[in-house]
């Protein structure tokens, strides 16, 4: 059974069309082309297809041929463009709070973005990707995802706060005035993922919007109108299960133990959720996939070792199941997407 179809706020195309004009573009031509409805911009919290949106975005730097597109439109945004949670947003007391706040309610205003974040001693890496749930092009949703947030983060701290690098998977466009302008110095380009790397002691820097006197107010409102993503059994799950794929020892037995319980416990609060553990380990594996193929700097055995698949055609055969397509056909749709959006 293939995974389902991830959507987002409508209000994640914010300044499209003026942006499109400004290029001599025909936005609404270029939504409806994308499968996209312009009159939806009107309404910020319509759910569109993120596949789509990226898509939009593909089309529109190809035919405007500005690389830079999405990064011109982040430009665009403000923080209020997460929707409700922006309000919330505004009253954490420092980076870090922020941050967990949007890992924690991403899927609020966006179910494609995945974020990470990952902290040493002296280093914090925030990573994006994405997961559409079928081929779709990544290299400006991702722009798009990291100008972002790397808005919201100097909106929280002040103009004058920069990271160590603002990194991207994908190649260096041609003109990087429109980089520089937004960025500033640390660009790196053909890296390992996309996303930003920063001093951990950022994470401890004061929110200069915060006003500790709204915070208990701010924290009902988002209590009253969202969701947070909880801290199930499910999710440990999954996070284990993520950890151990690689290696080859993800078993029932061994997350068990992972999360100090009986392989019984855990069926039992799996199933209290409306999970199993292979329905999991199936979930968890399409997003990895799916993360993994957008990169061709994985070969298909790479891919499978990564996902716990013992030979490349055992990867092959399920990954048919859940997509209906090969690895190879998915890979290659998302390259026609890069080519001809």
């Amino acid at each position: 059974m293939a995974p389902q179809l991830a959507l987002v706020r409508s209000a994640t195309l914010n300044g499209y069309l003026g942006l499109a004009k400004s290029l001599n573009l025909d936005g609404a031509r270029l939504m409806r082309r994308a499968g996209l409805d312009p009159g939806d911009l009107a309404v910020p919290d319509k759910w569109i297809s993120a596949a789509s949106a990226a898509r939009l975005l593909d089309a529109s730097a190809t035919a405007s041929g500005r690389a830079d597109f999405a990064v011109r439109l982040a430009e665009r945004r403000r923080l209020s463009t997460i929707g409700p949670l922006s309000v919330v947003l505004r009253e954490e007391p420092d980076l870090r709070s922020v941050l967990r706040l949007l890992l924690r309610y991403e899927r609020s205003y966006n179910e494609a973005l995945r974020m990470r974040l990952d902290e040493s001693d002296e280093i914090a890496t925030l990573q994006l990707w994405c997961e559409f749930g079928e081929p779709a092009p990544t290299g400006q949703a991702l722009a798009l995802g990291a100008a972002a947030l790397f808005g919201i983060i100097r909106e929280c701290l002040g103009e004058r706060w920069r990271p160590l690098a603002i990194c991207f998977h994908d190649h260096a466009p041609a003109d990087l005035q429109t980089y520089h302008r937004m960025f500033g110095p640390g660009l790196q380009f053909e890296h390992d993922f996309t996303g930003l790397v920063f001093y951990a002691s950022d994470l401890a820097t004061a929110n200069r919007l915060s006003d500790p006197h709204m915070r208990p107010y701010a924290q009902r409102f988002l209590d009253a109108v969202i969701s947070p993503r909880a801290h199930t059994t499910k999710d440990r799950t999954t996070e284990l299960v993520e950890f151990l794929l690689p290696l080859g020892k993800c078993s029932m037995d061994k997350v068990a133990r992972g999360l100090d319980l009986d392989p019984r416990t855990l069926h039992r609060r799996l199933a209290a959720e409306g999970e199993s553990f292979n329905s999991i380990v199936h979930s968890t594996r399409a997003g990895l996939a799916e993360r993994y193929l957008a990169n061709d700097g994985y070969t298909m055995t790479d891919v499978s070792q990564l996902l716990g698949f013992a030979a490349p055609s055992a990867f092959s055969r399920w990954f048919n199941q859940q997509f209906g397509v090969s690895p190879s056909e998915w890979r290659q749709a998302c390259r026609a997407n890069e080519a001809h959006a």
